[in-house]
């Protein structure tokens, strides 16, 4: 056995804890780094092999020099950012699969710093006023912070099974949309006017998180954006920052959240289908078995929906749209805003759709052969498809009853 060099950087280096390869060398590379780290160190050179997928064209061909088919990664860098180019790469590359190249990857990726870029600036240019925090404010904040903590647990988790895609995918709708479209939605001040210092300072503070989070897989705008939070010692870099752990977290809020911006979804969706402008003012009408499962959320809902009033009934309210949330119910009266005609008419075509459809699954499960011969869990799947046809049905003629 050769003698171990024992010089400082092998002793440093090795051994590591994991390798980082492609399958295609796993024994012209791989096994002789085994084989080499036993002959020379007596130990294994590591402890884990994480193989990536193989990065082919959209023909599925292995990328190589002779078919001209790799694309040059510095134009891609140029056109779509360093960290474009790896964020791209990455969401669409699942745990030991095989990658179809194609630029719209890294478009995506470009698109995604170019959101967190704007989200930044837009926090920046707020005015501030000492102002005392208020209660929407708060309760964005106490919400975000419960979110924040569930994905980095998630994060975590993803890390210890190597799915980095899937780690990354949740940082990224964290990020795009709990972040940029909610959290920063209800925060925002009104036009020209300021925002409160605790509010402002808190934004500030979840910047820092994220980009603490997002750093492994976007190295460079999450350093940038790190240096600009505010003034920092020379040596204060995001690279060596103290990587965070996840605190415990209020699941309830985050469930009350979520169906919060449904609703809210729901309500921009009417809007958008009717064509009223948001500067009209809506009344919303909630039939619900427990009203106070809105109220922590309900002056957000109100603002982000622009409604004049959001409050519980008991009667279905005559000529209103209604919609359905879980098994909650909610109505907007008509009002002038809502061309009724045009609603009659697109929930009759969706009724007569969904009752040809439940037609086709009844005759189906109607046949002896079928459901003799067929496995049991297809005719399970049958069977959820027509009850959940007949559900629908049963709303829809509600809808239209609720016209007029």
């Amino acid at each position: 056995m050769v003698e171990n060099p024992g010089n400082p950087d092998i002793n440093y280096y090795y051994p590591t804890s994991v390798l980082v390869t492609g399958w295609d060398i796993i024994f012209f590379w791989v096994a002789r780094m085994v084989f080499a780290g036993y002959e020379f160190m007596n130990e294994m050179p590591f402890k884990k092999v994480y193989f990536t997928g193989m990065v082919r064209d959209l023909q599925r061909r292995k990328m190589s020099k002779s078919l001209g088919n790799s694309p040059e990664a510095l134009k891609l860098i140029e056109q779509y950012g360093a960290d474009g180019v790896r964020v791209g790469m990455l969401l669409s590359s699942a745990a030991g699969n095989d990658l179809l190249f194609d630029e719209k990857l890294c478009e995506q990726g470009r698109n995604f710093s170019t959101k967190i870029w704007n989200a930044f600036r837009l926090v920046k240019n707020w005015e501030i006023t000492e102002e005392t925090a208020s209660e929407k404010n708060t309760i964005a904040r106490d919400w975000f912070e419960a979110r924040y903590n569930q994905v980095l647990a998630e994060s975590e988790d993803n890390f210890s099974k190597f799915r980095l895609s899937d780690s990354l995918m949740s940082i990224y709708k964290l990020i795009w949309a709990d972040f940029c479209s909610w959290y920063l939605e209800i925060i925002k001040p009104d036009f020209g006017q300021p925002i409160d210092r605790e509010t402002y300072d808190t934004a500030n503070d979840f910047f820092e998180k994220l980009m603490k989070l997002v750093h492994p897989y976007m190295p460079f705008i999450s350093e940038e954006i790190w240096q600009n939070i505010k003034e920092r010692e020379s040596n204060d870099y995001v690279i060596v920052a103290e990587w965070p752990k996840a605190a415990a977290f209020d699941k309830n809020i985050i469930s009350a959240a979520e169906v919060a911006f449904e609703l809210i979804s729901n309500i921009r969706n009417i809007r958008n289908s009717n064509g009223i402008s948001f500067k009209n003012k809506l009344n919303l009408y909630a039939k619900v078995n427990d009203f106070r499962e809105y109220a922590q959320f309900q002056n957000i809902i109100s603002r982000l929906g622009n409604l004049d009033t959001f409050e519980e009934c008991k009667e279905n309210p005559e000529n209103s749209i209604s919609f359905t949330i879980r098994a909650d119910e909610f109505f907007i009266p008509a009002d002038g805003n809502v061309d009724v005609e045009k609603e009659k008419t697109e929930l009759t075509k969706e009724l007569e759709y969904t009752q040809g459809f439940l037609n086709s699954i009844t005759k189906k499960l109607s046949n002896e052969r079928f459901v003799n011969n067929a496995p049991e869990q297809v005719v399970a799947v049958e069977k959820k498809k027509q009850a959940d046809a007949e559900e629908k049905i049963k709303m829809l003629a509600e809808k239209l009853k609720g016209l007029g």
